[in-house]
């Protein structure tokens, strides 16, 4: 019986990428999923439902379905402080989910693209990835989970996406599943305050970056590396 050859690194690394901007395409623009789909989807687990939507919005949120989306889905399912615990646990499990994905299937290709600077990348991250993974977390315009499958090719420990994860994401699953469970008043306490956080993470997250980056191009100054850092 003749098997099949494994598809070599670099196919493998292709195939994770146009599958990842395949399911991006398709839950951003494609209308497919909405809130209420995923609450009409838990709710009838009763009791269990925290832990259904633990499991089902890391799956969800590694097939790239929007987080705010889970989490104002969450907000709607449990409310504000349920929700919140609810959807950190879901936020950790999608990011060690995709995580181990793109190590197990693109690593390699990643490493045999460019190995000196897939080298260089990883030894810097394990200097530094606790920090680049909280810093990504809160900085604006950056999509949780396409930042998880990149930290799997780059390196980072399931310990350093973990951790980050959970102390990052914190505010704004907060903000998100407030905002989830407010969505008939949008004027209400509640949201406004969600609405306040989500401005100081977003300008905590901002800041954060442009420190990082001018703290990493000094130190690889000092070290003779390229200005830009990892090289």
């Amino acid at each position: 019986m003749l098997t099949r050859p494994r598809p070599g690194p670099r196919t493998r690394l292709a195939l994770l990428v146009a599958t990842l901007v395949g399911l991006g395409a398709l839950f951003t623009f494609g209308g497919v999923i909405s809130t209420q789909d995923v609450r009409t989807s838990i709710d009838p687990a009763g009791p269990l439902a925290p832990l259904a939507y633990v499991v089902a919005g890391a799956l969800l949120g590694a097939a790239l379905v929007p987080g705010w989306l889970l989490a104002g889905a969450s907000g709607l399912l449990f409310g504000p402080v349920l929700g919140t615990a609810v959807t950190i646990c879901s936020a950790v499990g999608t990011a060690l989910l995709a995580r181990g994905i793109a190590r197990r299937a693109g690593r390699e290709g990643a490493a045999a693209l460019a190995p000196a600077r897939h080298a260089a990348v990883e030894a810097w991250t394990a200097r530094h990835g606790l920090l680049a993974v909280i810093v990504a977390r809160l900085a604006p315009a950056v999509p949780d989970a396409p930042m998880s499958y990149a930290a799997g090719l780059a390196g980072i420990t399931a310990v350093q996406i973990g951790l980050g994860t959970l102390i990052a994401s914190t505010p704004r699953a907060f903000a998100y599943t407030a905002l989830g469970g407010s969505l008939d008043d949008l004027t209400s306490p509640l949201a406004l305050i969600a609405f306040a956080l989500l401005g100081v993470t977003m300008l905590s997250g901002a800041l954060l970056a442009r420190a990082h980056v001018r703290r990493s191009r000094t130190a690889a100054r000092a070290m003779g590396e390229p200005a830009d850092g990892p090289q």
